[in-house]
């Protein structure tokens, strides 16, 4: 449990231990998920150099249209 308020800390000691063990799980989750997207690189390697053609339907390499 990191970064919560101490009104926060209190609202979860009044509610029923299942609820707070889902709290705990979901934080957890957020927490790992985090440092994951954390560990990937900032820019896509061998991606494409422009806007990304996805957005049309299709790719292009080389001059060749591939459709999706």
């Amino acid at each position: 449990m990191t970064d919560l308020t101490p009104e926060e800390i209190e609202r979860r000691k009044a509610l029923p231990e299942a609820a707070r063990r889902a709290l705990e799980e979901a934080d957890a989750r957020k927490e790992k998920e985090a440092a994951d997207a954390a560990a990937l690189p900032e820019d896509e390697l061998g991606g494409p150099r422009n806007i990304e053609p996805t957005r049309y339907g299709d790719w292009e390499r080389k001059g060749i249209a591939y459709d999706f």
